[in-house]
């Protein structure tokens, strides 16, 4: 009886592998060929399940937006709202090597969807979900009645995106300045002055 192969899971192990390659060597080395090496497949069988280049690395950007989704559903919601925001944006920081490893990751599609058609399509999708996701943290804050009074949502929604945009940028170009303890020092003063404790709030 042949082996039967879970076609998901196997394209699950090839997009790992197209983010170990540009890890370890760079996006511009993420040839169909270089993958297929690293998840140890013939081209062959690496075409099976991606007909081009476009689509695994279209692919492998898509899982990196969804484990990020994944994680930010996966947080628990009950108890004060700041700090289910806090933790939402935990998942997005670069706190440990998988999530740095994502960042990085995202960082070097980011340059590349310039010039690629289909990865920049992708990029905006994924970027309208963020967007959405973080409006959703602004509006949780606001209808718990923790939000300044005054503040505008969708101002405050965008701000806070770029915010941990920024963030994550730092901590990867100068980790030696932005450790995790200021990454998330950083984005907690913020979050306190938008959303203050009640024995702040004037």
């Amino acid at each position: 009886m042949p082996k039967l192969v879970d076609a998901q899971a196997r394209r699950t192990e090839l997009a790992e592998a197209v983010w170990r390659v540009v890890l370890r060597d760079g996006l511009e080395q993420a040839s169909v060929r270089n993958v297929a090496r690293e998840a140890g497949l013939s081209m062959g069988s690496l075409r099976h399940f991606f007909t081009t280049q476009s689509e695994l690395l279209g692919f492998a950007l898509r899982l990196v937006g969804e484990r990020i989704e994944e994680r930010i559903q996966a947080v628990d919601t009950t108890g004060d709202p700041r700090a289910v925001v806090r933790s939402m944006i935990d998942e997005m920081l670069p706190l440990d090597r998988p999530r740095r490893g994502e960042c990085e990751v995202w960082l070097a599609f980011t340059a590349r969807a310039v010039v690629e058609p289909t990865l920049a399509g992708l990029r905006k999708d994924i970027d309208k979900r963020l967007t959405d996701a973080f409006a959703t943290m602004v509006r949780r804050l606001a209808d718990a009645g923790a939000l300044r009074p005054g503040l505008d949502q969708k101002v405050e929604a965008e701000r806070l995106y770029a915010l941990v945009d920024g963030v994550i940028l730092h901590a990867l170009l100068r980790p030696g300045r932005t450790s995790n303890a200021t990454a998330r020092v950083t984005v907690g003063a913020h979050l306190d002055q938008i959303a203050p404790a009640a024995a702040d709030e004037r």
